[in-house]
């Protein structure tokens, strides 16, 4: 893993209308969710979206 890659966390992008999804993940990761977003002071909701945003503008999608 690249050490320089960083998830800069800025203002939110999307507004408006949004829909409610419902996924499942380790506990464990759950819990490092929860723990960034104490730490930034940001809502679990959030992380997730910020994550999800960086992953989709940095995804490599590899054809076969």
């Amino acid at each position: 893993m690249d050490d320089d890659i960083k998830l800069i966390i800025q203002p939110q992008k999307y507004g408006g209308e949004t829909s409610v999804i419902s996924m499942r993940m380790p506990k464990g990761m759950l819990a490092d969710i929860d723990k960034v977003a104490a730490e930034t002071g940001r809502t679990r909701n959030e992380i997730l979206m910020i994550s999800i945003e960086f992953a989709l503008e940095h995804m490599v999608i590899e054809k076969k």
